[in-house]
């Protein structure tokens, strides 16, 4: 069975989302608004888009890679839960040094639908012993 996403323009002059290529995991999103992002500063961005998500997937919203590796644009809070059907809105950070300009209509972030499986939570006194223990932060190294 093929699920669809539904999703409803708020502004009807910002493009329906897409897929880039054939193949590509996520569709890009695009602001709906004018902004400067000034460096260090966090905004949330407006897509002008709701959507609904299918039951049993989730919304994750991911940087676009050129943003990312040219201006030290990156994005934040992206989880978009299947009952949510208000905006989207990107949560953007600029960790660059300069000013980057957000025009409406540019791509801005990629959103990727994945199930979801919801697994019981059940509290235990000790965990089951590994390899790998507590190592975590570079424990392996970097060679």
């Amino acid at each position: 069975m093929r699920i669809k996403l539904h999703v409803q323009r708020m502004d009807k002059s910002i493009e329906l989302p897409n897929y880039a290529r054939d193949h590509d995991a996520a569709f890009d999103l695009r602001a709906a608004e004018n902004c400067i992002l000034k460096p260090l500063q966090h905004t949330m961005v407006k897509t002008g888009l709701k959507m609904s998500i299918p039951q049993d997937h989730v919304g994750l919203i991911w940087d676009r890679s050129g943003l990312a590796a040219k201006h030290a644009i990156t994005t934040m809070a992206g989880v978009i839960d299947a009952g949510y059907r208000g905006e989207i809105c990107v949560v953007m950070i600029n960790l660059g040094k300069d000013d980057f300009k957000i025009e409406k209509g540019m791509r801005i972030a990629q959103m990727l639908i994945q199930p979801v499986l919801h697994v019981p939570i059940e509290e235990v006194e000790e965990l089951d012993e590994t390899l790998r223990g507590e190592g975590g932060f570079g424990s392996t190294g970097l060679h």
